[in-house]
């Protein structure tokens, strides 16, 4: 399949996962009335960190930013969405190179994977990259240091919660080696 294509399709599962099913959970953590705050776990950051390696800033800025006002038209939030989506989407490259054994240009069509990084420096990548957006959006959205407890629970959790979210897509939109010995 095309790259395009597929890129495309990837989009419009995860903005509709994130939208139509994510959008609509509120989950505590603990089951007493005034525990922990109610958070949604935002998956929607994970386009971004799967498009290729090849692709250069400028792309994915746009696309960074083409998400972000994608997710702020059905959450009806002025930009957080973009803001948070375009600082990762400009870390990103700067992410991989620090990961890769490699420079990006020698991974010709290849997007960031557990198959083409391995487990652990995936989940570097992509927890780096979701508690830095969680880290932008939240601190925006909360606009006060007033209850630092408050936001820095709510940005921890939200990550973990996204990043758990996170393993279960790639483990069930992953093709798996099978080894034949």
């Amino acid at each position: 399949m095309n790259t395009s294509v597929r890129n495309i399709l990837r989009f419009i599962l995860i903005i509709s996962l994130q939208v139509l099913i994510l959008n609509k959970i509120n989950l505590r953590w603990w089951s007493q009335p005034n525990g922990f705050p109610v958070f949604v776990p935002y998956v929607y950051p994970l386009f971004i960190l799967l498009l290729p390696f090849e692709a250069p800033v400028w792309l994915l800025l746009v696309i960074g930013f083409a998400t972000g006002i994608t997710m702020d038209s059905f959450s009806n939030t002025a930009g957080l969405h973009a803001f948070a989506t375009v600082l990762i989407a400009y870390l990103r490259t700067n992410v991989l190179n620090a990961l890769m054994p490699k420079n990006l240009s020698e991974y010709p069509n290849q997007t960031p994977s557990v198959k083409n990084m391995g487990w652990v420096p995936f989940l570097v990548y992509s927890s780096f990259l979701i508690l830095v957006h969680h880290i932008a959006y939240f601190t925006i959205e909360v606009w006060s240091l007033a209850n630092i407890g408050y936001l820095l629970l709510k940005i921890f959790a939200s990550a973990i919660t996204s990043i758990l979210f996170i393993i279960v897509y790639v483990l069930l939109f992953t093709r798996q080696n099978t080894y034949r010995g």
